[in-house]
């Protein structure tokens, strides 16, 4: 009976341990910074990283969610960023035309750079750029200030959600 027991005991944990291995084999791995910076390569060094299994938890693998939109073929991740604002005008009269008529000159000399007229009452606004930095946003003000002399003293760096290209 004691041999049937120690049979039927070892039997159940090998089942176990079976269960185990392949539930531990269909779990998806989820590549972390920790992963890709202790992944050996040619020229590189060994790198070894050590921490809890909780710092590990907390920083896991960034997931987009609702910050992704899809436009087309694009896709564009929505981040909190900066902008070079051109023009800002309250007068309901002129000022929808001229951001507007500013924009078209702009988009000429730099047809690879987004714009974007807005209205939030009673502004009309013209904004240049979709910048993860302040120094990106600052560098292309430079250039549109060196292009666009007259608009200069107009400009300046606004922090706004932009749309980032992920592909």
């Amino acid at each position: 009976m004691k041999r049937f027991l120690a049979i039927w005991s070892m039997a159940c944990l090998a089942a176990v341990g079976v269960q185990a291995q392949t539930s531990a084999d269909t779990m998806v791995h989820v590549v972390t910074i920790f992963d890709r910076l202790a992944t050996p390569g040619p020229g590189k060094g060994t790198v070894h990283i050590y921490q809890s299994d909780a710092i590990r938890a907390m920083v896991g693998a960034h997931k987009y969610g609702a910050n992704v939109e899809q436009d087309g073929e694009a896709t564009f991740l929505k981040i909190q960023g900066y902008r070079a604002q051109v023009f800002s005008g309250n007068n309901q009269r002129k000022s929808k035309d001229e951001a507007f008529r500013k924009e078209e000159e702009i988009k000429e000399l730099f047809p690879d750079v987004p714009t974007y007229v807005t209205y939030t009452a009673p502004f009309w606004k013209l904004r240049v750029g979709d910048f993860r930095s302040h120094e990106e946003a600052y560098q292309l003000m430079r250039q549109l200030m060196e292009a666009f002399p007259d608009y200069a003293k107009e400009m300046y760096i606004v922090k706004e959600e932009v749309k980032i290209p992920l592909n």
